[in-house]
């Protein structure tokens, strides 16, 4: 079963969020070879003080 993991800054809708899904299932299906029901993925949403870069937070570079 492919499990993928996939962190990112919330604010993102559901919509989007949905579509990410659909499209990321899809393009395993057709690399893999695998059904998309073998297909899991994660989501880690994370606020924008829980992420550094280059020694600063990205809530005090926006």
């Amino acid at each position: 079963m492919p499990n993928v993991t996939i962190d990112f800054l919330e604010g993102r809708t559901i919509e989007q969020k949905r579509e990410m899904a659909k499209r990321v299932t899809q393009a395993i299906v057709e690399t893999l070879n695998c059904k998309p029901e073998a297909v899991q993925i994660i989501m880690h949403e994370m606020a924008k003080d829980q992420l550094a870069n280059g020694g600063v937070l990205k809530c005090d570079k926006d």
